[in-house]
């Protein structure tokens, strides 16, 4: 890990500059290995926001059909081994330290990055588990992704909207764009929202690559009757029939993910890719089953505690409406960043009556603290900076009564220390 940590460039540790545009390296690595990904049928998923929930949901439901599915995600929170995982069990220590010896003089041969020798290391592992089917997000776009070297027997796109606009492109068609290069010849596509900017730009690669596409919102409908801190309750509709939809899993941007993961089910059984019936269970203690943290995680009650990872303009907005509804008398609100990106859309987006305890992450790519604080100011949020997360949480802690509300946010890394 320290080999993979330090002598590798980690955009999850120090942003742009670690990113590469360009399959070449995988594509040698993938040679070199004996083609791993090939040995194995494959789900990739791309899109701004969402991609790990659906990754999980799905995930969730496949394993209930009796299936061996392997996941690879990214970034991880707290454990390297989060991004791979056989049936929500991280990927063994001896699997990865044995993969990192036994290719070290190629790894560096390659000059390749932390991300490519991850993807590497899942394409590898999943191969030697003998996993049913993989299910394989995009790091970062989709086009030039080090994952876009499968070919896949669906592709999911959840959504589009603005992050990373340096490297994607500087209009949502431009991000649309990229991500839509995970569309792949004849294999069906779903769209997990459909935007009128971005959706002529799917269809427009469909019909170039002649591969169905397909409206999540088109074919799933959602029936919700309650959304509460611990889960959802309702009931779906998938053509002529009806059936009850119960899960563990909640926060105001899970009913979408759960159109577009439950869409793919029908859509794989349509194709005749899996062959068991949809049923309520196979939604159930998705959080334990699959390893899934960091997305509207309970801390505690007395007060009530929030980490959520919505680190972007569409993410924190819905973060943003949900968390005002929760009934409380304070706010206090633990919020970091990354020092790449202006924080200014934070303090626009996040309630301006809560107290803020600003805390810088540990990681090189943190914003320092201080620098949030004082940015902050100069939009009238109130607020003090605090030298880490932890210290930054257990100060809110003191304040506040049973009553209050604390939320965790901003960041990945911010919810990483705390999860």
């Amino acid at each position: 890990m320290d080999f993979l940590f330090r002598r590798l460039p980690m955009y999850q540790r120090v942003g742009p500059q670690a990113f590469k545009k360009d399959l070449g390296n995988i594509t040698q690595m993938m040679e070199f290995l004996g083609h791993p990904h090939q040995k194995y049928p494959t789900i990739h998923i791309a899109g701004t926001n969402g991609k790990g929930s659906v990754t999980h949901i799905l995930a969730n439901m496949l394993q209930a059909q009796g299936l061996k599915v392997g996941y690879y995600t990214s970034p991880h929170y707290r454990d390297f081994r989060e991004r791979i995982k056989v049936n929500g069990q991280l990927m063994a220590k001896r699997s990865v330290t044995s993969f990192v010896r036994k290719h070290l003089e190629s790894i560096e041969k390659w000059n390749a990055s932390f991300f490519e020798v991850s993807v590497a290391m899942a394409f590898d592992y999943f191969a030697q588990e003998q996993v049913d089917i993989a299910i394989i997000e995009t790091g970062l776009g989709g086009r030039l992704d080090s994952t876009n070297i499968i070919t896949p027997i669906l592709s999911i796109i959840t959504n589009i909207s603005w992050d990373h606009q340096s490297m994607l492109g500087d209009t949502l068609p431009k991000i649309a764009q990229e991500k839509a290069g995970i569309i792949k010849k004849g294999v069906p596509v779903i769209i997990g929202e459909a935007e009128a900017s971005t959706l002529s730009v799917f269809e427009q690669k469909a019909k170039e690559m002649d591969a169905p596409l397909i409206l999540a919102e088109n074919t799933i409908t959602l029936h919700i009757e309650e959304n509460k801190m611990t889960g959802i309750k309702g009931t779906l509709e998938y053509e002529d029939s009806v059936f009850p939809l119960e899960t563990d899993i909640s926060g105001p941007f899970q009913e979408n993910n759960l159109r577009t993961a439950i869409s793919a089910f029908f859509t794989l059984r349509k194709l005749k890719k899996i062959s068991g019936g949809f049923h309520k269970d196979c939604l159930m203690d998705i959080r334990r089953k699959t390893h899934f943290i960091g997305r509207w995680t309970i801390l505690a009650e007395k007060p009530l505690i929030i980490a959520d990872s919505a680190h972007n303009q569409a993410g924190l907005t819905l973060f943003a409406q949900a968390i005002q509804k929760i009934p409380h008398q304070n706010m206090f609100i633990i919020l970091g960043t990354v020092n790449d990106k202006d924080p200014s859309y934070l303090f626009d987006i996040l309630p301006k009556s809560a107290y803020y305890h600003f805390a810088k992450a540990n990681i090189p790519r943190g914003m320092d603290a201080q620098e949030l604080w004082q940015k902050a100011q100069q939009k009238g949020i109130q607020g003090r900076a605090y030298s880490g997360v932890r210290r930054a949480l257990a100060a809110a802690k003191r304040k506040a009564s049973p009553k209050d509300l604390i939320i965790v946010t901003g960041s990945i890394f911010v919810v990483a220390e705390v999860v």
